[in-house]
């Protein structure tokens, strides 16, 4: 079987070919800058070398994503169901509050993305983080897919393969009606709200969706959480629609942070008016300690062997940044082995790999941060290194540049693959890359479209491209 470095190679091959594929990228470009993935009010870095997955690679991110769902799960239900073991957790108040607000429906975990690194040489696969109902980047990846398919050089290695893409968008419509369809109070003609704290939130990825969500026949419309409105019966967005049902795309440390002006929805699920999905729950999920709880055994007592094997084969050690829990001299005196992270933010802010600092920096990290000296809890984890591919970064300037000035030679990025569940079927893959220890947009990180590659995949999730 021919590794996924080998298709890469290929598709270099066909870019020498083609003198650099300057025009193709050229083009590729183009799209993008006038496509709708955009984050945050800037188009987002992009590859115009896709990553190429075979056949293991789909059946290892597989097998991983859907193991992993299931124990999720097991952890969800047993919180919501066990007080006793609610004791192994360190949340607000008013988080236990919200997990363990009635949910009404029979999924337990709709959507998910959960973070990886794959090894493609062994096969190692290690998780990084999960993410539940606020995961992003699925527009991302098809207006990169979309931006590169119409180039010769995909095309001429289209011709030697099968290619697929992942089908990200109507899949999640038809499963999350689904889900509503379980709701015990589900109304007929329902009306559906995508909800976010806007300036937060991937508003054009929520705009696709609810495009598509009303061309399946059901009203949809985006909602900012503080503009909701609850008279005790009906929940209202801005213009006085009522909703039936949101999908929650706004994550559990911004409803805190915004806790008054939330009241509404709190009280309309609540009062179990709205179905939300997915539930306030997901935060379980969302929240980096459960990375050591996974360890505990009061988590194992539920676990069966494989899956207690599985924590121990994918999930670092992980820790609070505290003097009672784990030894600071060590993690100072040897910084290239452990990453630092806040337990419950996004998007990468503040999150130090100790590889990527100085001793002296390095120790100013663990002085601001160990002991919940910033005012909330840090944990360190196990640093595994990224797998590095060949890859092209991202063509800024392109257009700029005379044909003969547009470097094409490979250079080596790390990779961080988010692979999506929709109710625990692996649906795809978000493919990150960077070229520092930290994969993220604000350190020079960017996407690449994901393709199977002469691969038997489920229908579901395939998408032709």
């Amino acid at each position: 079987m021919p590794t996924n470095a080998d298709y890469t190679r290929e598709y270099f091959s066909i870019i020498d070919d083609l003198d650099g594929a300057v025009e193709g990228r050229r083009a590729a470009f183009d799209y993008m800058l006038n496509s709708t993935a955009i984050v945050h009010h800037q188009v987002v870095a992009s590859s115009f070398v896709p990553r190429l997955f075979n056949q293991e690679t789909y059946d290892v991110m597989k097998r991983t994503a859907e193991t992993c769902h299931r124990i999720l799960c097991k952890v969800i239900e047993r919180y919501r169901s066990d007080e006793e073991y609610r004791k192994v957790f360190d949340f607000d108040e008013r988080l236990v509050d919200l997990i363990l607000l009635p949910r009404g429906y029979d999924s337990v975990l709709p959507f998910a993305r959960v973070d990886t690194f794959l090894n493609e040489d062994d096969f190692r696969i290690h998780f990084c983080e999960f993410n539940g109902d606020g995961s992003a980047g699925m527009n991302e990846n098809r207006e990169i897919t979309n931006s590169i398919i119409g180039s010769e050089t995909f095309r001429t290695f289209a011709q030697n393969h099968q290619v697929l893409g992942c089908s990200l968008f109507e899949p999640w419509v038809k499963e999350f009606m689904n889900i509503y369809g379980t709701y015990e109070h589900k109304v007929d003609n329902p009306r559906f709200a995508i909800c976010d704290y806007l300036e937060n939130g991937v508003v054009d990825e929520f705009y696709q969706f609810a495009e598509l969500f009303r061309q399946s026949g059901v009203d949809c419309v985006v909602a900012d959480v503080r503009e909701l409105t609850f008279d005790g019966t009906v929940l209202r967005n801005k213009d006085g629609l009522e909703i039936n049902a949101i999908w929650r795309r706004c994550v559990t440390n911004d409803v805190l942070e915004f806790w008054d002006e939330s009241q509404a929805l709190i009280e309309a699920v609540r009062a179990e008016k709205v179905a939300l999905i997915g539930s306030f729950a997901g935060h379980i999920v969302h929240d980096k300690q459960l990375f050591e709880v996974l360890f505990k055994p009061e988590t194992q007592a539920f676990l069966i062997d494989e899956e207690i094997s599985f924590v121990e084969e994918t999930v670092p050690m992980t820790a609070f940044l505290n003097e009672d829990e784990v030894n600071l001299a060590q993690i100072r005196a040897n910084k290239d082995e452990w990453i630092i992270k806040p337990t419950d933010h996004y998007g990468a802010d503040n999150v130090y790999a100790g590889n990527a600092l100085s001793q002296e920096e390095w120790e100013q990290v663990i002085d601001e941060f160990a002991n919940e000296r910033a005012g909330y809890p840090f944990i360190v984890q196990r640093f595994i290194t990224p797998f590095k591919t060949d890859t092209l970064p991202p063509d800024y300037g392109i257009n700029e540049k005379p044909d003969g000035a547009v470097l094409s030679d490979p250079v080596p990025y790390n990779n961080l693959n988010g692979l999506y569940l929709y109710n625990g079927r692996f649906q795809g893959v978000f493919s990150r890359l960077g070229p520092h220890s930290t994969i993220c947009k604000q350190n020079e990180g960017m996407t690449a479209a994901s393709i199977w590659v002469d691969c038997s995949v489920d229908p579901a999730v395939a998408l032709e491209v």
